[in-house]
């Protein structure tokens, strides 16, 4: 029989073994993850799985009101190059693309280009505060009923559709944007190619 002092050598040994043996997994894991093409894009910051899908269908029109309690609609953008955007405050992919959506819309928005933001789901007040903090300057509108979401099918955010002048929806994504993205493929509906 083997005394206490045995088995608590042997427990420590197993212990250190298991430990081991752990730690050897989750590197094998990571290397793995890493060695996939989007995880290294992601890893290097570069999103180059990331392409639009073409859509054809008019695109719902959206009416709800706006951080000030204004009734506002996609109709009101008819003419307009529409970039929708279904996202959240609490979505980190969000909060990294809008800096990106904001640099785009200040550098197009003189081209019959907009870019309607709908937070889907919190408060206006937090809506309002995410807005002030990122200094959006384009349409953020509050969507505490889902109704763009829900009218739109939107089962993952960020989602983001594109919009033409005639208002049918040209392009989807889910997941955030790069600025590469846009220039490839949002700049030439703007410019009518």
């Amino acid at each position: 029989m083997k005394s206490r002092e045995q088995l608590k050598k042997q427990a420590e040994k197993q212990t250190v073994i298991l430990v081991i043996v752990g730690a050897g997994l989750m590197l094998i894991a990571i290397a793995a993850f890493l060695s996939l093409p989007q995880a290294t894009a992601a890893v290097s910051g570069q999103n180059l799985g990331m392409i639009p899908a073409p859509v054809n269908f008019t695109a719902p029109d959206v009416s709800i009101t706006d951080l000030d309690g204004n009734p506002v609609s996609f109709a009101d953008y008819r003419g307009k190059v529409i970039l929708y955007n279904a996202w959240a405050t609490w979505c980190p992919p969000c909060k990294e693309e809008m800096p990106i959506l904001q640099a785009y819309y200040n550098d197009h928005k003189d081209q019959g280009f907009v870019i309607i933001a709908v937070e889907d789901g919190q408060p206006v007040e937090e809506v309002r505060n995410f807005v002030k903090e990122y200094q959006l300057s384009f349409p953020v509108w509050p969507d505490p009923k889902w109704v763009a979401t829900t009218a739109f099918k939107i089962e993952n955010l960020p989602t983001s559709y594109i919009i033409d002048r005639e208002g049918v929806a040209r392009l989807t994504w889910t997941g955030a944007v790069t600025r590469d993205m846009l220039e490839k493929y949002v700049t030439p509906i703007i410019e009518g190619n």
